[in-house]
């Protein structure tokens, strides 16, 4: 049980520890960033409810819908509702690159949640590839939405628009990471491109907020 947790904690919380570290200034409260990182883990309950009744009612009419609506709209915006009311106002998110921080850990605290929960039930051997795929592409989807909201707050332009980018953009990106999964039978390839594509964005979105 202390192996499968450990295992399903591990990558969430290494990539966000290196995150936290790459703050060139004055780092983030940890506080602050565990009570995001938890709320994150605790979207997990609601959000896989809310599956389960999609999925009994037989309420998901293609795998498009499910891929970008009921899969990427619900918890990007979950977790952006949380970025939004918790952090986006807090003065502890007081430089562009805060937004990347406190989105990452959001993001992370759901994969990690979520990955414990899959291991427990599918067991421990799918540790690595879960690290590969579902949880850095959380990270992902949480550096590209802390950079727009980062773009929000302290760029001098009317900050409705990267408030819009900032759950669009990651909802589109996971909803395309989705389909790829449900509609495509032989996915392990297209999957991988489709990763060096996101981190490729991440990465880029990464340097620009370090760099602001």
């Amino acid at each position: 049980m202390l192996a499968t947790i450990a295992a399903g904690l591990a990558p969430g919380l290494a990539l966000l520890c290196y995150l936290y570290l790459k703050d060139r200034y004055d780092q983030e409260p940890l506080s602050v960033v565990a009570k995001v990182f938890f709320s994150g883990a605790l979207l997990v309950f609601p959000i896989m409810f809310i599956h389960y009744v999609l999925d009994t009612e037989d309420l998901i009419p293609s795998s498009i819908i499910e891929s970008f609506i009921t899969v990427g709209l619900l918890e990007e915006f979950f977790k952006w509702f949380i970025l939004y009311n918790m952090v986006y106002s807090h003065l502890a998110f007081d430089k562009p690159y805060d937004g990347i921080i406190y989105s990452s850990a959001v993001s992370l605290g759901f994969a990690s949640a979520e990955n414990i929960l899959y291991l427990f039930a599918n067991g421990l051997e799918l540790a690595y590839s879960r690290a590969l795929l579902p949880v850095s592409s959380h990270a992902i989807f949480g550096i590209i939405m802390g950079y727009y909201l980062g773009k929000a707050k302290f760029s001098s332009s009317p900050p409705l628009r990267w408030i819009v980018l900032s759950l669009i953009i990651p909802t589109l990106l996971h909803g395309g990471y989705t389909y790829i999964l449900l509609t495509v039978e032989d996915w392990l390839l297209p999957i991988v491109f489709y990763m060096a594509f996101l981190w490729f964005l991440g990465i880029r979105k990464f340097r620009l907020a370090t760099l602001a």
